[in-house]
């Protein structure tokens, strides 16, 4: 007596990975997931390999994991992969406080994201 199996949301040429809770502000991760958005994935995990900015790291480990969900999962040609989509949504925000002069407060909040990122097995003819 299970539930009956939901239809699988994604089409059979695509694979997805999503990371929560990352601790930077969506602002700035979206930066780095537009820089890699339509990109083959060769050239997505080199350009995360080298870029400078301190999330591409964890940009990277998700991408590898939608990578491994499309050869593992969903037995694809991981050579003919692209970065179909990249995007980042809002988590939670810590808020903290720092005091201030004249016995008033400072607000800081600490922002943290969650990035999707969809891979998809493109044929030779349309590369």
């Amino acid at each position: 007596m299970s539930k009956p199996k939901t239809k699988r949301a994604l089409s059979d040429t695509e694979a997805k990975a999503i990371t929560r809770s990352i601790r930077i502000s969506p602002r700035k991760l979206n930066e780095v997931a537009t820089e890699i958005r339509g990109l083959t994935v060769n050239k997505a995990l080199a350009h995360l390999t080298f870029s400078r900015r301190r999330i591409a790291k964890d940009v990277k480990k998700t991408l590898e994991s939608a990578i491994a969900n499309a050869e593992n999962n969903h037995s694809l040609d991981i050579n003919d992969l692209v970065v179909a989509e990249a995007w980042v949504g809002k988590n939670l925000v810590m808020k903290r406080w720092m005091p201030d002069a004249r016995g008033r407060v400072g607000h800081i909040k600490k922002y943290f994201s969650e990035l999707t990122i969809v891979v998809r097995q493109t044929t030779k003819e349309a590369a």
